[in-house]
């Protein structure tokens, strides 16, 4: 089993990064390059930089704060927000990105998910799914920040995008988002267990332990986590050391 990646995520509306609960009432938490230094510093495996206002706002994301952000950080950056053309994609990875996450426009036109693999490759594209249960072992697929409900099966969404070539998938709960009462096990699970690349989980981080718990009981390939690293619950350092200390495989310091 390959090292589980440790990924703060950087919500960004303007120059800020925000957080909110269930991708609602957004509050400014800090100033994004700051925020991006941080992490790196604290051993981050990855940073998610999204735009969560770019779709709604039919805006194209901010590429100097991108290019500022991004500037002497040394470990991947996936990027989303406002993604809608192969030119976005080119731009922002000349911005400093190295993966493109796609949600909005890719449900819209899923075969912009294949023109973007024909043209960057399988391991530059990340599906980004937004996800709330709407049943048993039912859940809906959201766009534009989780705010638009699509009337599509998030699951049978996944599938298809994996069958299309996707490299990976981050998986959130808007059920669980900022509440730091643990991840949705039950969709992580819904998802790993078919899945045949890696899958990163977000959405309820809370304590050390419920981070570990995704882990043992889902067996996600990444945890990505924004509220408990931004109100200093806990560091990322300190959340691989107590990784470590289960016997979870972490990429130590």
């Amino acid at each position: 089993m390959e090292n589980i990646r440790i990924i703060p995520r950087l919500d960004i509306k303007g120059p800020n990064v925000v957080k909110g609960i269930f991708t609602e009432g957004l509050r400014i938490v800090g100033n994004s390059r700051e925020l991006a230094l941080r992490y790196y510093n604290e051993n981050a495996d990855e940073l998610l930089y999204m735009d969560i206002v770019a779709s709604l706002y039919q805006r194209n994301l901010d590429f100097d704060l991108l290019k500022s952000v991004a500037s002497g950080i040394f470990i991947p950056i996936t990027v989303g927000g406002g993604i809608r053309s192969v030119g976005d994609i080119d731009n922002v990875l000349r911005a400093g990105a190295d993966k493109i996450a796609i949600n909005t426009f890719a449900i819209h036109h899923p075969e912009f998910i294949s023109m973007a693999i024909n043209k960057f490759g399988s391991q530059c594209i990340v599906l980004s799914v937004e996800a709330k249960k709407i049943g048993d072992k039912k859940w809906e697929a959201y766009t534009d920040g989780g705010r638009e409900r699509t009337g599509i099966d998030a699951i049978d969404w996944v599938k298809k995008a994996i069958g299309m070539g996707v490299g990976e998938v981050v998986v959130t709960s808007i059920d669980k988002d900022g509440t730091r009462k643990g991840y949705d096990l039950e969709l992580i699970s819904a998802i790993t267990a078919f899945s045949t690349i890696p899958i990163i989980a977000h959405g309820g981080a809370g304590s050390k332990e419920s981070v570990a718990k995704v882990i043992r009981s889902s067996r996600p390939n990444a945890i990505a986590a924004a509220s408990v690293f931004h109100y200093n619950d806990y560091t990322v350092d300190s959340l691989k050391v107590f990784l470590h200390g289960k016997k979870l495989k972490v990429r130590m310091a």
